[in-house]
């Protein structure tokens, strides 16, 4: 019989020319190469939540999740794009950055993205839509009016982000295979059977996606930020930047009860991210759909899976492979 994942647990996100599917204890990445195959590898994982209870509290998890996700995404994203790199010689910084860090590089430089994502995020979402708030509080004197202009322009400032990123011909196609994720999971959930016929039948939205994630985010960020009243501005910025965890937490409480709760209410709640995600996701072809069920499957039936769809295509599976000493090993995958 099939192991079924708990609802709400099956969660990914698009690659360069694949999807990564997440389970509660592993996620796998499947990737279309050049020559069309479908390369697929599989990696056992835990949050730091389940390694530390107190980072499994509501609040704190969404602390721990968001910055997990970052890291997550931020690797895989990495791993898919080594099949499409032209071979280049070695430079010295390269060879200089190995020599400091030896086994250590990649995971340095992975870090180092996610620092300078997080950076740049907090610049462009947080500290420019706030110094223009401050200009605009020059002629607005109500508090709350200017936080309200705050968050306006920060959506705004988003929305424009993401026109003019899709208009990449690579980012397109993230997004058709962000598409694909979200559909397979759609029909997933509904307790269907994965193929692509199924699969094109669902809708390219979901209500657990990080793009739905930001735009809680936005709106939450109104609302704590409007409780920001000091008087010296670079002490109203330093704030902002503190309670970005405070946000983060919130939002993603929100989110979490929106996908697991299928009422009025939450659907209501929903429908705004949902519409930022017509921005985001673009309907996928079917070979786009194949990739994204091969993610979902690998994440459900283990390594096997993963080797007898690697071996089927006379390749060889990538990386430290992941044994199940038995059924109950299985169990969440």
């Amino acid at each position: 019989m099939e192991n079924r994942l708990p609802k709400g647990t099956l969660g990914g996100q698009a690659v360069l020319e694949g999807v990564m599917m997440k389970g509660p204890n592993g996620y796998a990445t499947a990737v279309r190469l050049p020559d069309k195959k479908i390369c697929v590898k599989l990696n056992e994982y835990k949050s730091f939540g389940d390694k530390h209870a107190f980072f499994k509290l509501p609040f704190f998890r969404g602390i721990v999740n968001f910055l997990e996700a970052l890291t997550l995404g931020t690797k895989t994203l990495s791993y898919s794009s080594s099949f499409f790199e032209e071979e280049e010689e070695e430079t010295k910084a390269d060879k200089l950055f190995k020599d400091i860090f030896k086994d250590k590089a990649e995971s340095v430089l992975i870090g180092f993205t996610v620092c300078f994502s997080v950076l740049l995020a907090i610049g462009l979402f947080v500290l420019l839509p706030a110094a223009i708030a401050e200009f605009c509080s020059k002629y607005v004197a109500n508090h709350y009016v200017v936080s309200l202009i705050e968050g306006v322009i920060r959506l705004l400032i988003f929305i424009l982000y993401v026109i003019l990123i899709s208009k990449m011909e690579d980012i397109n196609r993230l997004f058709m295979y962000h598409g694909a994720e979200h559909k397979t999971i759609n029909c997933y959930e509904a307790g269907k059977e994965l193929n692509p016929d199924n699969v094109k039948q669902y809708k390219r939205y979901h209500k657990r996606c990080g793009t739905s994630f930001m735009f809680i985010v936005m709106i939450v960020s109104i609302i704590v930020f409007m409780f920001i009243t000091a008087e010296e501005m670079w002490l109203r910025f330093v704030l902002r930047l503190l309670l970005i965890p405070v946000v983060a937490g919130i939002s993603y409480e929100i989110i979490r009860l929106a996908g697991r709760h299928d009422n009025a209410f939450f659907n209501v709640l929903s429908v705004p991210g949902m519409w930022i995600q017509k921005l985001t996701t673009r309907e996928p072809d079917e070979e786009m759909i194949q990739v994204a069920i091969i993610a979902v499957e690998a994440v459900i039936y283990g390594q096997e899976y993963v080797d007898a769809v690697n071996e089927a295509q006379g390749l060889e599976t990538p990386g430290v492979r992941y044994e199940f000493d038995d059924e109950e090993d299985l169990e969440g995958f």
